[in-house]
């Protein structure tokens, strides 16, 4: 079940960067399970890490190997979170880390490991060790659908982009992908997404584009309201385009290079709203006329995380108490409700903090039946404007999640 999602058409390669997928076997069914993704040397790296204290074994490694070294290889597996597992789970990420780097004659310290699935297991390292050899074989500048499937866990589709953009004489190739469906609240990213460039920038010029891109994408999403303990978000240059190097923020080239990532990162995170676990409405929630941001999101936030909202979006009822009652509770000091509007896409169902004089139950429950809806709250105390992006709860969201270690 999806909102509004198709499958990917033809994505763009990224020269400087090789793929390939296969099945380890970590699931029962036959389906590929494992990926790794080739990143040429002297490509620049920028990454961003889930904040939950309960951070999984890769995700460890990932930001100590990052310390140490310019990675190499992105070593990706399905089925397993590798979380909740100790001292265990950071040996076994190793062991699959060193096992490639002898396979692939590079450094241990080159291979990032990342892992999506089912929390508290141990990793299958002899399982994933095992096919090694065949990605390695299998690598190819083609294989991004490949990869974009291998990493799926209770995802419908995959999810990946491509994109070109011109800057001065040079075309610039962009091709991102991405995995999440539950256990969405990113607090810096999504669940797994890697996305690459052949640009030429500095290692600088990328940490501010990965900072800017997920602050207006990856980290405006909830589905669940719950942050996994396996986030990861990878952005790539291989500095492969004839581009003269991006090094100044102010320049001509940052600014659209950076303002095509965040459309790409964008994108890709609304992907994971519109297939979110069981979702049937796809909803983008606009708070308007804030203090500060902070308090635009706070609300944003409230309003989508609250499961007797959510419901009603469900049943498509105007249920239109739940949404008051949810901005109330986001404990902003000093609103004024009795300045608040609310919409409901073309329809005003609060105004001045009460039901709109021009608002009936017939104009409510034509607009909640849509697919998709965006909820536009005005508090008219500010300038500041926040958009979040969410999704109903429906039934089949608490069946895939009762039934989801079965």
């Amino acid at each position: 079940m999806s909102v509004g999602l198709e499958q990917p058409k033809s994505l763009i390669k990224v020269e400087g960067i090789r793929l390939s997928a296969c099945s380890a076997g970590i699931y029962n069914k036959k389906r590929d399970d494992l990926a790794l993704i080739e990143i040429a040397k002297d490509s620049v790296i920028a990454a961003a890490f889930t904040k939950n204290n309960f951070c999984a074994a890769p995700v460890e490694i990932s930001k100590s190997n990052l310390q140490k070294a310019n990675p190499q290889y992105c070593l990706i597996n399905a089925g397993n979170a590798n979380a909740g597992t100790g001292r265990v789970g950071v040996l076994n990420s190793k062991a699959i880390c060193k096992e490639l780097a002898k396979k692939i004659n590079c450094i241990e310290e080159e291979v990032l490991p990342f892992s999506t699935g089912v929390i508290g297991e141990d990793l299958p390292v002899k399982k994933i060790n095992q096919a090694i050899p065949t990605l390695i074989k299998n690598l190819s500048e083609n294989s991004w659908l490949d990869v974009s499937k291998a990493i799926m866990t209770t995802d419908t589709m995959p999810k990946a982009i491509s994109s070109q953009i011109k800057i001065d004489d040079s075309m610039i190739n962009i091709t991102g992908i991405t995995k999440g469906s539950g256990m969405i609240k990113p607090n810096m990213a999504t669940m797994l997404s890697f996305i690459a460039t052949d640009a030429n920038v500095t290692k600088e010029i990328l940490d501010k584009i990965k900072q800017n891109s997920l602050f207006k994408s990856f980290n405006r999403i909830t589905v669940d309201g719950d942050t996994s303990t396996n986030d990861s978000f990878i952005l790539i240059a291989t500095c492969k385009s004839k581009l003269p190097l991006i090094d100044n923020e102010d320049s001509k080239a940052f600014t659209i290079l950076e303002n095509e990532i965040t459309e790409v990162c964008k994108k890709l995170a609304q992907t994971i709203v519109r297939d979110g676990e069981g979702a049937t409405k796809f909803i983008s929630i606009q708070v308007d006329g804030g203090n500060k941001i902070s308090e635009c999101l706070s609300i944003a936030y409230k309003v989508a995380e609250s499961p007797l909202v959510k419901t009603a979006f469900t049943a498509s009822d105007p249920n239109w108490g739940r949404i008051i009652a949810a901005i109330g509770n986001a404990e902003i000091s000093d609103l004024d409700t009795s300045k608040i509007n609310i919409y409901i896409n073309d329809v005003c169902i609060v105004g001045n903090g009460e039901r709109s004089d021009t608002y009936t139950e017939e104009k409510g429950k034509k607009v909640m039946i849509c697919d998709e809806i965006v909820l536009k709250i005005e508090l008219n105390r500010g300038n500041y404007s926040e958009q979040i992006w969410t999704t109903d709860l429906s039934h089949e969201y608490i069946k895939i999640n009762a039934e989801y270690r079965n």
